[in-house]
């Protein structure tokens, strides 16, 4: 398959980039619901919000939700972040108008247990997927979790596209979202909205619309021991790990929900404290060492070249 063009090598961003957005919550179809949200609750420490259309909705504490898990075909719904920029929402809106997307106002059953007034929209991204942006919600059941048995958060997510410059110029032109790293044949690219070294990820598969990964985060390199062995008493295979990427310097370790969707457990982030710096995004080879640092093969399904 020919390659599409290769992602900007500069930070460009929009006039408005995004300083303090956070991924919120991600929806999937999957082909058996009961079977999901058991995994998730056993597993993940999710647990039941509330019954929605042909699904369920998950989350932690009283906070907002995290995953919907909905009856079908296995696919990627949709996928939220809760921005809490000042007038972010605003921003977001008018810069997607002005480049001609079409903006709705988000459902209100998307946004829970709101702080105030909570405003939101939601548009459909360049592989076709529906994105939500909403202002803040309390999200108290976040980072109070006995980690070694429930991650603290919702981390990231990374999607997986036939275009890498198309997603990634939509997100740092459009969206406001800064690049981190990328590989320098431009088939994964690592976008910042917060201090976080990545809050979403793009890397090519052959066809977008649905996940390469999304990933939890645990608090530190302990906990790490503590999960694989929790996964091995669960009867869960690790299916890629323990190991640290290179871009974000971050530990891992992955394994795979019931429909197959990748799930990666993440601790010790690089963090960029100072916004006031101007950043020179870094380019990796792309061989297999960049994304994981102390070697080893790489799964099936992760390819980083070729």
């Amino acid at each position: 398959m020919e390659r599409p063009e290769r992602v900007i090598l500069e930070e460009k961003g929009a006039a408005g980039s995004l300083r303090h957005t956070a991924v919120s919550h991600i929806g999937f179809s999957v082909p058996d619901v009961g079977a999901a949200e058991k995994f998730y609750t056993r597993v993940l420490g999710l647990v039941r919000h509330a019954e929605i259309d042909n699904g369920v909705r998950l989350g932690w504490g009283t906070g907002h939700h995290v995953v919907d898990l909905i009856q079908g075909e296995k696919k990627l719904a949709y996928y939220g972040f809760e921005v809490r920029d000042e007038n972010g929402i605003a921003g977001i809106r008018e810069r997607l108008l002005a480049a001609g997307h079409k903006v709705m106002d988000l459902d209100a059953s998307f946004i829970t247990s709101p702080v105030g007034g909570v405003e939101g929209v939601s548009v459909i991204d360049p592989d076709g997927t529906e994105i939500h942006f909403h202002s803040q919600v309390l999200r108290q059941g976040e980072n109070a979790a006995d980690t070694g048995r429930r991650p603290i958060k919702f981390q990231h997510t990374t999607l997986g596209s036939g275009d890498v410059a198309r997603m990634v110029n939509f997100y740092t032109e459009v969206i406001g979202f800064r690049i981190s790293d990328q590989l320098h044949d431009g088939n994964f690219c690592w976008l910042r909205s917060d201090k976080d070294h990545h809050t979403l990820a793009v890397v090519f598969v052959g066809k977008g619309g649905d996940i390469d990964h999304y990933s939890y985060d645990l608090a530190e390199w302990e906990d790490f021991k503590a999960w694989c062995d929790r996964l091995t008493e669960l009867d869960v295979p690790v299916a890629w790990g323990p190991g640290r990427h290179g871009p974000g310097n971050n530990l891992f370790v992955f394994f795979d929900d019931p429909a197959g969707n990748h799930i990666e457990l993440s601790a010790e982030m690089e963090k960029f404290y100072d916004d006031r710096v101007t950043y020179v995004p870094r380019r990796w080879e792309p061989t297999p060492v960049s994304v994981n640092l102390w070697g080893g093969q790489l799964p099936s399904w992760r390819k980083v070249s070729g």
